[in-house]
């Protein structure tokens, strides 16, 4: 009988499972933050890829946004050699952009992991979200009322991005690192209440656990699951109503087109997903995007009463005009005529 610890066997069969279908050779890239996590996703996936004939590789992204980041990231790149990656990158990223701090370092973060995936060659990266993290994205998906593709939480593959620890427990992550005397680092931005998702973690999360009972990140992350195909099946719908119902991407005056008659006959799940995408390729930021504001919109499409233009995030505006809904861009001048 085999002595190997649970935890370091639940998390490598969940990234067996996750590769499973790579081809000898495959490139695989892994992003570790040198939390817990990550590191033992690096470690299952060391041992996953050697025996699967993978090629692992890895990266570590300093965000520069603590005095001690880089010895952060040296330290990590170091613990990840020592695991047996010989293809180590650390990248170093400038934190900046709109949607707050949160969505600023997150942007940057795959910026740079699609350069390296690009630089290295790699097929797949590999994220280290666990089930707590899912559990967290439904609670704040369900908060933001943004609807079943915020709810269903994370997807296990996104493009070439895999993550195989979605149904494995943060607890279980730890204690895998444990059993192999595998430091890692506790990011002290996982404790500072400003950021909305750590106040789910400490607070929301201890709450329901303590009134509801144990269980419900576990049951979090099977709502998402379970939502996730039937979000997919929503979504090619409106990939297909959306596809009728452009009428020219954008028109003289500067606004996206789009035929509200094709579409207001669709389901509502259908007709808000279309306008969403239009919003936000207009640019709506989508952390400012809320379930009301399109609902607005869908007003326009569906409950026409020749009322007014919607004033969204992003100085963007939405208006009906002889049928057709007109998202206006950023600066462009208002001109129903012009799309008569």
């Amino acid at each position: 009988m085999s002595d190997l610890h649970p935890a370091i066997a639940e998390v490598r069969r969940a990234v067996r499972g996750a590769l499973a279908d790579l081809d000898p050779g495959t490139r695989v890239l892994v992003a570790v933050s040198g939390g817990a996590d990550s590191m033992a996703l690096a470690a299952a996936a060391h041992f996953v890829a050697e025996r699967a004939v993978l090629q692992p590789m890895a990266i570590v992204v300093d965000h520069q946004l603590q005095e001690a980041s880089g010895e952060v990231a040296s330290s990590t790149a170091d613990r990840l050699r020592a695991l047996g990656y010989e293809d180590v990158v650390v990248s170093r990223v400038e934190v900046d952009g709109d949607g707050g701090p949160e969505a600023a370092a997150r942007s940057a973060r795959y910026r740079a992991i699609d350069e390296a995936a690009d630089a290295m060659d790699a097929a797949v990266v590999l994220l280290g979200h666990t089930r707590d993290d899912q559990a967290e994205s439904v609670l704040l998906g369900l908060a933001r009322g943004s609807g079943a593709g915020s709810i269903k939480g994370m997807s296990p593959v996104t493009g070439r991005y895999r993550r195989p620890l979605l149904g494995v427990s943060r607890d279980t992550t730890r204690a895998a690192c444990a059993a192999m005397k595998l430091e890692y680092w506790d990011d002290p931005h996982n404790v500072d209440d400003k950021y909305a998702r750590v106040r789910v973690r400490q607070h929301v999360m201890p709450v329901l656990e303590s009134e509801l009972g144990p269980g419900v990140a576990a049951a979090l992350a099977r709502t998402a699951e379970l939502l996730q195909s039937d979000d997919d099946a929503l979504n090619e719908w409106a990939n297909e109503v959306a596809a009728k119902a452009a009428s020219g991407d954008v028109d003289d005056a500067g606004h996206a087109v789009l035929d509200a008659e094709v579409f207001a006959t669709a389901p509502a799940a259908v007709r808000t997903r279309v306008l969403r995408r239009a919003l936000l390729a207009a640019g709506v930021p989508g952390g400012d995007l809320r379930a009301s504001q399109i609902a607005d919109v869908d007003a326009l499409v569906s409950r026409w009463r020749g009322q007014g233009e919607v004033h969204l995030p992003g100085g963007i505006r939405a208006s009906r005009s002889y049928g057709r809904l007109l998202i206006a861009r950023a600066g462009a001048r208002s001109d129903p005529e012009a799309s008569r």
